[in-house]
């Protein structure tokens, strides 16, 4: 079963948070992730929103939580922390 990251993102820093974007291409590539959607056009229907919503695709759950979890992120991640406000949850395809 493919996994999917889901993350709902407010960016408060936008050029610190270019430099997680960058950093996050290596750990990306290394899992064979796939970009569905990144930020563009939402519409809130219930809860608290983000202005930027993204999705991405790997070939497993397994590999979605690896990735999160690899040193190449977490260094990306590093970046990111105090760039914005992150929810991001990895959830297992049907």
């Amino acid at each position: 079963m493919k996994g999917y990251w889901i993350a709902h993102v407010t960016v408060t820093d936008p050029d610190t948070y270019k430099h997680y974007a960058d950093a996050a291409r290596e750990a990306f590539k290394k899992f064979n992730a796939r970009i569905l959607a990144r930020g563009g056009r939402h519409q809130q229907l219930e809860g608290d929103g983000h202005a930027r919503n993204v999705v991405i695709e790997f070939d497993s759950f397994e590999d979605a939580v690896a990735c999160y979890n690899s040193d190449e992120y977490q260094s990306a991640r590093n970046h990111r922390i105090d760039a914005g406000i992150a929810n991001i949850v990895i959830v297992e395809g049907v």
